[in-house]
């Protein structure tokens, strides 16, 4: 099966940064999408930040310009380098792998997986 696995969470302070690593293993082919998704106390889950296939990139607006999504093709990893932290980016963060292709090399098989989640935390 296919499952993400993320790490990195972890208790900061204002201003400080963080990275957040997303590892997806099992029999993977390729993954179209990789992206963080973040969901505070009493919110809903929302989008952080996503990269496609071929290196494009979205960001939330509360993120951009601190935050950088990039992912390792080989390795099937993805990364959110997080600056300039701010209280209200203590969440819970998700990563998500869309239209996942796995399986055999003819195969034609297609998931999207979310991981279980890693805690930030940002003191004031």
């Amino acid at each position: 099966q296919v499952q993400l696995v993320e790490s990195g969470g972890a208790l900061v302070q204002a201003g400080e940064s963080l990275r957040l690593s997303c590892a997806a293993s099992g029999p993977i082919l390729t993954i179209d999408t990789l992206g963080w998704y973040r969901q505070a106390p009493g919110k809903q889950r929302e989008l952080v930040a996503t990269i496609g296939s071929r290196g494009s990139t979205n960001y939330a607006d509360p993120v951009k310009g601190r935050f950088t999504i990039s992912r390792d093709y080989d390795k099937h990893t993805v990364y959110l380098q997080m600056n300039s932290l701010r209280p209200e980016d203590t969440a819970v963060y998700y990563c998500n792998a869309k239209r996942v292709r796995y399986g055999s090399s003819w195969s034609a098989n297609f998931l999207d997986a979310w991981g279980q989640g890693t805690l930030v935390t940002v003191s004031s």
